[in-house]
């Protein structure tokens, strides 16, 4: 009697899906933190318009703007690296095998942490 593989489950595929719409839901949040650190930069310099000098507001505005944008292009690649991540494991799982993303998780990890670093590094003389 021969034994002939089956495609993956649909229990399978369907913990695939919710693993690939977790990650758009942290894609999602990482954009809309981005979004509310540039949003907040501008509400901040409104005030100093309305309130202060204007000498004062044509200083160097720091980094808060550009700390959001760069959230929103990290919650972008987030977004994008785990559609491809689905659509290997969708395709993986038809083919009855299974290799686990550790590079991609390696990756995520250390661009995160990176950005940590900074982001404590930009916020520590502020304290």
């Amino acid at each position: 009697m021969t034994h002939t593989p089956t495609r993956g489950g649909a229990t399978d595929h369907l913990a695939n899906e919710r693993t690939f719409l977790a990650w758009v839901r942290t894609a999602i949040a990482i954009m809309a933190f981005g979004f509310v650190v540039v949003k907040f930069s501008l509400f901040l310099r409104q005030l100093a318009l309305l309130f202060l000098d204007r000498q004062i507001v044509s200083a160097p505005k720091g980094y808060s703007g550009l700390i959001g944008v760069a959230l929103v292009v990290l919650g972008a690649i987030v977004c994008l690296l785990s559609y491809l991540q689905y659509k290997k494991t969708e395709r993986q799982l038809n083919q009855n095998v299974y290799n686990s993303s550790s590079p991609l998780v390696v990756v995520l990890t250390i661009v995160l942490l990176i950005g940590s670093v900074f982001l404590v590094v930009y916020l520590l003389p502020n304290v």
